[in-house]
């Protein structure tokens, strides 16, 4: 039985390309733009991506070591409860979903772009609003019926992001012809920067970054799933992390040699700029497609993710009954998936543009990464008895929890001094979350006394 147990878990391979997988999006096809348009210079602009990596490792790690030690199903409610308090779980998990909501409405703006761009030869932010709504509802529908996405697709998905990630990095080997701009061109010629300090930059250049390096925190879902957790857990992270790193580095060297720093951050679709640049125009319009494949794979999977985490919550209790209930026919969870799908749509309506929803979704995120970093403080010492059995336990610790908390704070500060508006909303969102818990805790208190 052991032995059987053992060939069921992930080997090293498996779970690194797991890691890859969970990481790699679509966000390093317009991030970078935001990111070169407030960097004060290059070499802050690639220190933020590398910076990134860095702060994505650690929290690999730390995530990786709470799911060896807590192994939990349905996103980190349990966690959270186990960790701090069931009000505290409730409301950073209900912001999780949110942020959940506003990276899939983020990512359907991008992918909106990119087809509004190919067809119309310029983007529209109302156009790219309304695809982008119309692609959500579709795929709400397509939910609805029932339809599952297999591993196969998935599989096929990765194969075309990583493929459409080298076609960036081909720009690099092509005649100096194709490159354009001026690459040294100063920070006092972009308005974007004018007042800016160099750690404001670096700042503001991370919460794009942040973005992008996004999705590794999943691995708190395989901790005890991996064969020889204390050696390929820490191996697999590294070397996930270290092809990441390594492939956003050089697509951004892409976009710097072809674009010229200058042009970058004045650019949106960037990925169709260079394509085009390398392959034409029929080429920029092939490679939009498929971009926009993506996304919308990318919306399917969200769709059909995030409901169960509602289940989830539902099951303990924290949601009503009614986000447990399901059709007769499909076996479709009709409240929780018309719920998200809902939020989706009202973020991308309201948030219109990709750098308006960017700011509320990190900000968001920087709140719920911390904290759920920060559980692994408790729950070290609260299993203790777990050392010496196998699991995964990080070396250097507390440091590696440590920097990836400073660093989200840092983040959420950089927005709240950019935006304050999105910061002071995601405030209000916490509060009303929290809210909703205690209401709804004294009503089932009611009705259950």
């Amino acid at each position: 039985m052991a032995e059987a147990t053992a060939k069921q878990k992930l080997n090293l391979f498996d779970f690194t390309m797991i890691v890859v997988g969970l990481v790699i999006g679509m966000g390093i096809f317009r991030t970078a733009a935001t990111s070169a348009k407030f960097a004060l210079s290059p070499s802050v602009y690639f220190a933020a991506w590398v910076g990134g990596g860095l702060i994505a490792l650690c929290g690999a790690l730390t995530y990786a070591e709470i799911g060896s030690r807590f192994p939990v199903m349905g996103g980190y409610y349990r966690v959270f409860s186990y960790a701090y308090h069931p009000s505290i779980a409730f409301s950073i998990n209900c912001i999780i979903l949110i942020s959940n909501a506003a990276s899939l409405g983020a990512v359907a703006l991008i992918g909106s772009g990119y087809i509004t761009r190919a067809f119309l030869g310029h983007t529209n932010d109302t156009i790219t609003q309304i695809i982008s709504v119309i692609a959500v509802a579709s795929f709400y529908l397509v939910n609805l019926a029932g339809l599952r996405m297999s591993a196969k697709t998935q599989t096929v998905l990765m194969i075309i992001k990583i493929g459409m990630l080298l076609v960036m990095v081909m720009a690099l080997f092509m005649p100096a012809i194709f490159y354009s701009g001026d690459n040294n061109a100063v920070a006092s010629a972009n308005p974007a920067t004018a007042h800016l300090s160099w750690i404001q930059s670096l700042g503001i250049c991370l919460i794009s970054a942040s973005f992008t390096y996004g999705g590794y925190q999943h691995t708190i879902n395989f901790g005890s799933e991996v064969n020889k957790p204390q050696k390929y857990i820490p191996r697999g992270i590294f070397m996930g992390i270290a092809i990441i790193i390594a492939l956003y580095l050089l697509v951004n060297l892409a976009y710097y040699k072809v674009l010229g720093f200058h042009n970058l951050g004045n650019e949106t679709e960037i990925a169709t700029v260079v394509v085009s640049k390398m392959f034409g125009q029929t080429g920029g319009n092939i490679f939009s497609a498929l971009l926009f494949l993506s996304v919308l794979t990318y919306v399917n999977g969200q769709l059909m993710s995030n409901p169960r985490i509602m289940l989830a919550m539902s099951e303990d209790g924290v949601l009503p009954k009614a986000f447990q209930k399901r059709s007769p026919k499909r076996d479709v969870l009709l409240v929780s998936l018309t719920v998200f799908a809902a939020v989706c749509i009202i973020l991308v309506f309201f948030s219109k543009t990709f750098d308006n929803i960017l700011n509320f979704t990190i900000f968001l995120d920087s709140m719920g990464m911390a904290a759920s970093a920060a559980s692994i403080f408790w729950i070290r010492p609260r299993t203790k008895q777990l050392n010496n059995t196998g699991i995964y336990k990080m070396r250097l610790y507390p440091l590696q929890p440590v920097i990836f908390i400073c660093a989200y704070l840092f983040v959420a500060g950089s927005i709240a001094v950019q935006t304050p508006n999105a910061a002071l909303i995601s405030l209000a969102v916490l509060a009303v979350c929290m809210a909703i818990y205690f209401v709804t805790k004294g009503v089932r208190e009611k009705v259950t006394g």
